[in-house]
């Protein structure tokens, strides 16, 4: 069976190889390159758009492994019904899945972490430069998250395509939900993984300058951007008074829009000025880098946990529905 498995697999496993092959030549190449640097406090400005543009590019491997490895796996079978040969000759459907599953979800799970260990070891002068590795698109990228990543990938893939019976259909359909859970889980979990540090930061006209952007669409009392050294801010409350309540809407946007010319200088100049007269602050909620590699773990093994739930499913399914 496992030979089989293997041998079915030869051609993707070929391509895997050969991208796998490119990959770690240019990451070799980029570490090598960031190594010998001298001066390292100008590392994140001459290669940080390098790593976020590299950080998206490998968080589309999962959704790729389980598009054009798990989706097929099963799908395929049902589609040409070559799975009525298999099962004729005495091999048990669940026995058939489970080889299927673990043999090629472990090569998934090898490529995902050598890809992983490469950009890690690549990228790290530039890490510990910036400060910053625990933001959205860099943590999925690094340390051994990205293992789980790709179990989960495969995994949802050979189910789907259990499920739908059709290639084509599975393969978009894993491609796009794959996506949308490395979006959500960055957003609506990681940041509650563990209870977030507190903390007030006062809102002066230089902390205001500091700050990436000012207002909202709507024009309501909003400060964006604000960092925390050595920290992931996962939330920043609108402008606050010294007695806690919310900045007015009418306040805000009269230091916005009709600030008393001052001459301030700054990003935002004058408004930053009349901003910094109201004694104003904003409550931060963040995490610290040192929790680093403990949601490293609390996020393997949360994707490790959802890929066994999916393995469970299509065992259940292949034994009783499928024909």
């Amino acid at each position: 069976m496992i030979r089989m498995s293997l041998r079915q697999f030869r051609i993707q496993a070929l391509v895997g190889a050969v991208l796998l092959i490119l990959a770690a030549i240019y990451l070799i190449h980029l570490g090598s390159d960031i190594r010998a640097a001298r001066d390292t406090s100008r590392l994140p400005g001459q290669y940080g758009q390098t790593m976020l543009f590299l950080a998206a590019g490998f968080g589309l491997v999962p959704a790729l492994i389980g598009a054009f490895w798990g989706a097929p796996l099963i799908a395929r079978e049902l589609e040409s019904g070559t799975h009525r040969l298999v099962w004729n000759q005495s091999v048990p459907r669940r026995r058939w899945l489970a080889v299927k599953l673990m043999v090629l979800g472990l090569t998934s799970m090898a490529v995902a972490g050598t890809l992983s260990a490469l950009l890690t070891w690549a990228a790290a002068p530039v890490d510990q430069a910036a400060g910053d590795r625990f933001s959205a698109i860099l943590f999925g990228a690094r340390g051994i998250a990205p293992i789980g990543y790709a179990a989960f990938g495969f995994t949802f893939g050979a189910v789907t395509g259990l499920l739908v019976r059709r290639t084509l259909p599975a393969m978009a359909l894993v491609f796009l939900a794959v996506i949308a859970v490395q979006f959500a889980v960055p957003n609506l979990l990681r940041p509650h993984f563990m209870p977030a540090e507190q903390v007030t930061v006062p809102m002066s006209a230089d902390a205001i300058n500091q700050a990436r952007s000012l207002g909202s669409i709507t024009g309501g009392p909003v400060v964006g951007g604000l960092e925390i050294p050595d920290a992931w801010v996962t939330n920043t409350s609108k402008l606050l008074t010294p007695d806690g309540r919310q900045l007015s809407d009418t306040a805000f946007n009269e230091c916005f829009n009709n600030a008393p010319k001052t001459g301030a200088t700054g990003t935002f100049g004058d408004t930053a000025a009349c901003l910094g007269k109201l004694d104003l602050h904003v409550d931060m909620a963040y995490q610290p880098n040192r929790r680093f590699w403990p949601f490293q773990l609390i996020e393997l093994a949360l994707y490790l946990g959802l890929s066994a739930l999916l393995a469970a499913v299509g065992l259940w399914r292949i034994q009783r529905r499928v024909s």
